[in-house]
């Protein structure tokens, strides 16, 4: 007999808003950027990543109060409140590659930047990089944040409060703080720490993050370093 104490009630889906204010942080360093490391204005890339979020929160909003009613089993997922979601990450993601690109090209004609403009620049680029991959790794591991709390999906990412169960609160999963720390190590460490990706996705994300942190610090941040000196 199923008592009403037996009865587990599933987890309530995860905020968006830390993730939404990753997003703003980004677009916030963008508006930051030399004039000359962006496409365009300065202004123009950040309005396009602005316009991207609007609909995503409303959309996103609406699907997470219809998961808070019905539930996992009863909710018709939408292919296209994911593409709203991947959207304004790609878009953040290739903002912040073009500006590499371009400070790197700068560099390479003789930038008459100051080495403190170019440390600044440096960190601004180097920030965007750890918002935007903790953004691809908590939209992608387990279907995204609103599925994340249905059994059977595969993780992308192996965290230790999983490995050790005893160690974290009954019932816990990652958020997106979990993804802004595994993004921070990686970009600091270039390398996974106490969080190992499981599947190629995660493995081929992680990659590209070193490779972009590993180039913007070894590149561009030594040779600012060298015209303080």
């Amino acid at each position: 007999m199923i008592t009403a104490s037996t009865v587990t009630e599933p987890p309530a889906p995860e905020s968006l808003w830390p993730a939404r204010l990753a997003i703003l942080a980004v677009i916030g360093l963008n508006l930051l950027l030399s004039e000359y490391l962006t496409l365009g204005p300065r202004w123009l890339l950040p309005a396009l990543e602005l316009g991207l979020l609007l609909p995503l929160i409303v959309v996103r909003t609406g699907e997470r109060r219809r998961l808070l009613h019905v539930g996992h089993q009863a909710m018709d997922w939408s292919q296209g409140s994911r593409l709203l979601a991947v959207g304004p990450i790609a878009l953040l993601h290739l903002t912040n590659l073009s500006s590499l690109t371009l400070l790197i090209i700068s560099l390479l004609h003789g930038s008459s930047a100051s080495g403190v403009t170019l440390l600044a620049e440096t960190l601004n680029i180097w920030m965007t990089n750890i918002f935007v991959f903790s953004l691809w790794y908590w939209e992608m591991d387990q279907g995204g944040p609103l599925r994340r709390s249905q059994d059977g999906k595969p993780p992308d990412f192996l965290f230790p409060q999983v490995v050790n169960p005893a160690h974290a609160p009954p019932g816990w999963r990652p958020e997106y703080l979990d993804y802004l720390f595994v993004a921070f190590t990686n970009a600091a460490a270039f390398s996974p720490t106490d969080t190992m990706p499981l599947t190629r996705r995660a493995k081929a994300l992680m990659l590209v993050q070193s490779s972009t942190s590993i180039l913007t610090v070894v590149l561009v941040a030594s040779r600012a370093v060298s015209v303080l000196k």
